[in-house]
């Protein structure tokens, strides 16, 4: 159904009631003149009633007593008077004058109390009994409707009457009749004249009303025009072309101002939500934002994993159009918002065995709810990230322990080898036993010596020499280095590199030397020789090397453990490897995280930024966003 506009709905109304208003004074008019003319007909009838009354009292007064009829016997009174009214010639031409003059009077008649016609201004009507009609007072006394229905309905004829008496008695009436056709023909040309004019005046007053509303509403049009400009995408509002003082120039300087506002407000709002949606879609963490009616109007681009919907299907939809109470997760959800009560985070587990961590939150303003926050998080990925922040902390501790341990043992043993040799020359004939356990003592001092200065070395700051290196070229430097000690174990190691470039910027030495302990390490975890895979290729905006062996795996006791200084499960092992691995990718803004399964093998994945793109150091989100390419 289409809707009426403002404009047209004033235009109706004003002229509406304008036309209400003529109508209502025609109306007034109208029924006044009609009034008017009623009342001046019963005037008229009454008066000329009274004149006949006048004229039959004269006649009535007369003295009977010298006559020669019976004065006690009332028939003979009666006829004797009904001969002399209609002897009387004055009274007769009376009659007759009313009826010739008057433009109203129908008839007139004296009656007896019998109602017979005593006197009647047409002849054939004497000595008959006359009809009585509806008094004209009612018609006076009625209302407006009635008195039209005379001048517009059936002819009828209204009398007035007045008693007539012969001294203290009754002795008939005077009836005067009054024809509503010579009231119509009087009045009928007034009302059409009256009732033309007042439809003509409706008429005018409509267009006028419509005109005038018209160039009234006119300065509303331009502020709709200009409220539209504001509403629009049309870039800066322009300035009023010149200032006035009445209240269009004062609504419309509002409005121009209001609309500057706007415009600003609206460059502010567009520039937060497409920030809004640079974090949403970076966010790891699903989130899910209701309104006070349960709908979703905020989506995190990780949430499409958890609920496994897109953005675009959830956005809008109902808390019970997303969520099934047949999962877990659905139950939960729809039973907090059933009861409106948070959940804590808490962690569930589905029936694939994926564990995810969620909490729901309810947003309150003064006591009234008004959304609520759902987060999802990956726990797995939870636990790596803890895993990896304890693994930081431990090798924090241990590099600040073991620089001091070091400095404190790095002078004692430069001590005992000075005080060595000095007994080495003092003692002029050693016999062999002794030189051999001097020897002894010289080797293991040595040997100590190595392992403190490597401890330091380990733990000292490290200056990295960064240069823009394509890491194919290093993978197969380590491949070239590490072939022959892996052929030896009867492992061949395949290379797999992207045709694309990997540029990153970092120290090619150290990079290598990460990728070589890895290698080394898978080679020496296959005792019945195989596979090496050596892979690079690119992950999003990371580069990434993957190492994957055919050994008997990681057993999940010590999975946590590797990456521990000095820890070695090798009888020739030094524990320092993957402990150095991890820390150059740490300090090159990287990762580094592995697979292992039983028997099966091990697969180690080292992430480096591409050269040009921002790093922000947290190498738990550079995993998680290099999984997503997976």
């Amino acid at each position: 159904m289409a809707r009426i506009r403002l404009k047209t709905k004033l235009v109706v109304s004003i002229s509406a009631m304008v036309f209400g208003l003529v109508a209502a004074l025609s109306w007034i008019y109208v029924s006044q003149m009609v009034r008017q003319r009623v009342a001046e007909s019963y005037d008229g009838a009454d008066f000329v009633a009274h004149q006949i009354l006048h004229g039959a009292r004269q006649a009535l007064e007369i003295d009977l007593s010298s006559s020669k009829i019976d004065v006690n016997d009332p028939q003979q009174v009666h006829d004797t008077i009904d001969e002399v009214l209609q002897s009387d010639a004055g009274l007769n031409g009376l009659l007759q004058s009313i009826v010739g003059y008057s433009p109203t009077i129908y008839d007139a008649a004296i009656a007896d109390t019998a109602g017979k016609a005593m006197l009647h201004t047409e002849a054939g009507s004497l000595d008959k009994s006359l009809p009585r009609r509806e008094e004209l007072s009612s018609l006076r006394d009625g209302g407006i409707l009635d008195q039209l229905s005379v001048v517009y309905g059936t002819p009828r004829v209204y009398e007035v009457r007045i008693p007539l008496q012969r001294g203290d008695v009754p002795f008939g009436e005077i009836r005067v009749g009054l024809s509503t056709v010579f009231l119509k023909n009087e009045l009928q040309p007034l009302l059409n004249r009256a009732l033309l004019f007042s439809v003509i005046a409706m008429l005018v007053s409509l267009a006028l009303a419509g005109a005038l509303m018209t160039a009234a509403l006119r300065p509303l049009e331009a502020i709709g025009r200009r409220l539209d400009q504001m509403t629009a995408d049309v870039g800066p509002q322009p300035e009023a072309e010149s200032p006035q003082t009445d209240e269009y120039g004062v609504v419309t300087t509002k409005i121009d101002r209001l609309g500057r506002q706007i415009q600003d407000v609206k460059e502010v709002f567009s520039a937060l939500k497409e920030n809004l949606d640079q974090i949403m879609g970076t966010l790891q963490d699903g989130l899910v934002l209701f309104t006070r009616d349960s709908r979703v109007v905020l989506v995190s681009a990780s949430a499409e994993r958890f609920v496994g919907r897109p953005r675009s299907e959830i956005l809008g939809c109902d808390v019970e159009e997303i969520f099934d109470d047949s999962t877990r997760m659905g139950q939960i959800v729809l039973d907090a918002f059933a009861l409106h009560e948070p959940v804590p985070q808490r962690e569930i587990e589905f029936d694939n065995g994926r564990r995810m961590q969620i909490a729901l939150d309810f947003i309150e303003e003064r006591g009234e709810r008004i959304g609520a926050l759902l987060t999802m998080r990956d726990a797995e990925s939870v636990r790596r990230i803890e895993n990896e922040i304890e693994l930081s902390r431990r090798l924090a501790a241990i590099g600040r322990l073991t620089s001091g341990v070091a400095h404190e043992v790095k002078n004692p043993i430069n001590a005992i080898v000075v005080h060595l040799e000095v007994l080495r020359e003092k003692l002029q004939q050693i016999d062999p036993d002794t030189q051999r356990h001097m020897d002894i003592i010289g080797t293991e001092i040595r040997r100590l010596d190595r392992v403190v200065q490597t401890l330091v070395d380990f733990t000292r700051p490290v200056e990295l020499r960064l240069v823009d290196t394509d890491l194919r070229r290093i993978v197969d430097e380590v491949v070239t280095l590490a072939a022959p000690e892996a052929k030896n174990r009867g492992v061949y190691i395949v290379a797999e590199i992207s045709a694309e470039a990997l540029v990153t910027r970092v120290d090619a030495d150290l990079i290598k030397q990460a990728l070589l302990n890895v290698v080394i390490n898978g080679a020496q975890s296959m005792p019945d020789g195989g596979q090496l895979l050596v892979k690079a290729s690119r992950a999003g905006e990371f580069a990434r090397l993957e190492v994957r062996d055919q050994g008997t795996g990681i057993p999940p006791e010590i999975q946590d453990k590797i990456f521990n200084l000095y820890f070695t499960t090798k009888k020739q092992g030094s524990g320092i490897g993957l402990a150095m691995t991890y820390r150059v990718l740490q300090l090159h803004n990287g990762s580094l995280e592995f697979e292992s399964v039983a028997n099966q093998g091990t697969t180690f994945r080292m992430l480096l930024p591409l050269a040009g793109v921002e790093s922000d150091g947290n190498a738990a989100t550079q995993k998680q966003a290099a999984e997503q390419q997976r």
